[in-house]
């Protein structure tokens, strides 16, 4: 048989296995693993790397309304490029419906931002602010029946959160057309309570964005949240985890027999809220939600790691300029934490942060990896087995790492449109040195080779969880 490709000598990684086999891709499917393999128009030389499936980072916001006079830093374009320099094949990016908007409305106006922008293969989230009964009773059922299988809540921020009647009927709704729900866990109104507090303190620099949104606050609403779908009976994902005590609360729903996934992202294992605490707005860089926390919080999101509370291990890439009256440093930002744009780059350091932390430093093993990192993302939102593993059948999407290359993480080299990174000269060991995707390369050792528009929308089927 003749192949259009051949990846030869590597050693083949899944969520299960490590092997040495070579790898033959045909029209962008996988149909051969066999050692051995001969005859293909290109015949790449994987000796000395892993052969890992693509990254799947299913935590991504992308060109996202954000507020008056505010820019998010990545359009599609940009930010599907980005994800590919770091070693990911897919991305899932959200959807925002906004008040007063229908979800096919906005799924119309986000298609048209992504045709032809895409570098890797998307696709989107429905985010529901707006839970009316034409959109939980008619809209929604139709959507996930056309591959919209997933949704997001928000707890918090005012214009996107859901009052706990809301989030009833829209897990109900949820549970009825087995769509999987994904929530954002913080307590608003202590927010809100927290940061009129501050303001009659007069504590308004970055570091105290960290302080109105506590440990606390976070706990509450995970638990809320995880009562809430009891209720109804309804799986969920407990998106971007930060501490020890929301975990707690994911492990005890669990024993109670709940369905439940959870996730957390590199910033809680690589940065703390004394970041927020720099010199001259420095600490804007660092404003997301939930905030980074401490390093007893880092050494419990490790452990949620290593011992299976989380499932997932996501970017949340939400990227904006720092100095830029459009970004991080607009007027109101400079001038009070509660207007600093909440979010942080990172759609190109989580694959290889993890593997230098996590793999090359004894806490996670291969499999462990890529279970995380893709695998479990293409399961639990409806793209297994043709994403997130390499076995006969599945898209020929792969990431050749090298395990022993050193690299100093700069901002340059990421190709976002942030014009910071939170990881500046953060030095790693092991790096993706070329990405596929469908069996085409994208990317060759930080240099783009696929052509724009390369990427494809993805329907999807429901979710592991929810069938």
């Amino acid at each position: 048989m003749r192949y259009d490709t051949i990846i030869r000598h590597g050693t083949v990684v899944t969520a299960s296995d490590v092997f040495k086999s070579d790898v033959g891709i045909v029209d962008g499917r996988i149909v051969a693993m066999a050692t051995g393999l001969t005859d293909a128009d290109e015949i790449i030389d994987a000796t000395g790397l892993y052969v890992m499936p693509g990254g799947i980072d299913s935590h991504v916001h992308l060109d996202q309304p954000s507020g008056p006079d505010i820019l998010m830093a990545d359009d599609f374009e940009s930010g599907t490029r980005s994800a590919a320099i770091g070693g990911n094949t897919t991305v899932l990016a959200f959807c925002m419906q906004e008040k007063g908007q229908s979800l096919r409305e906005a799924l119309k106006a986000y298609h048209a931002k992504a045709e032809g922008r895409c570098h890797i293969d998307v696709s989107f989230h429905l985010v529901v602010t707006d839970p009316s009964p034409e959109v939980l009773g008619q809209e929604l059922p139709a959507l996930v029946a056309d591959g919209y299988t997933s949704i997001k809540v928000f707890m918090t921020y005012e214009g996107l959160r859901l009052r706990d009647d809301e989030i009833l009927s829209t897990l109900d709704a949820a549970r009825r057309t087995g769509a999987l729900v994904m929530v954002h866990c913080e307590n608003e109104d202590a927010i809100r309570y927290l940061i009129g507090r501050h303001e009659a303190e007069g504590h308004l620099e970055p570091k105290y964005h960290a302080t109105v949104r506590p440990i606390a606050a976070e706990r509450e609403a995970t638990h809320r949240a995880l009562s809430l779908a009891e209720i109804t009976e309804t799986p969920i994902v407990i998106v971007h985890v930060s501490n020890r005590q929301a975990m707690e609360e994911i492990r005890r729903a669990r024993e109670r027999g709940q369905k439940i996934a959870g996730e957390t992202c590199p910033q809680y294992l690589m940065l703390t809220a004394d970041d927020l605490d720099a010199d001259a707005l420095e600490g804007a860089k660092y404003v997301c939600s939930p905030p980074p926390r401490d390093r007893e919080s880092q050494e419990a999101c490790w452990q949620g790691i290593e011992q299976g509370v989380f499932d997932l291990f996501s970017s949340d890439h939400c990227p904006f300029r720092f100095d830029d009256p459009e970004g991080k440093l607009n007027a109101r930002g400079r001038r009070h934490f509660r207007w600093i744009p909440n979010g942080i780059p990172g759609v190109a350091t989580r694959l290889p942060i993890l593997f230098s932390e996590g793999v090359m430093k004894g806490r996670i093993d291969l499999n462990r990896f890529v279970a995380i990192t893709s695998t479990n993302h293409a399961k639990l939102y409806g793209l297994y087995p043709r994403k997130g593993t390499i076995a006969i059948g599945a898209d020929a999407d792969i990431t050749l790492w090298d395990p022993e290359r050193f690299t100093m993480l700069t901002n340059e080299m990421l190709q976002h449109g942030a014009d910071y990174t939170p990881y500046e000269g953060l030095a790693v060991r092991g790096w993706p040195v070329r990405t596929i995707v469908r069996g085409k390369t994208i990317v060759k050792d930080e240099k783009l080779t696929g052509s724009l528009g390369y990427g494809a929308y993805l329907k999807r089927e429901r979710s592991s969880l929810t069938r």
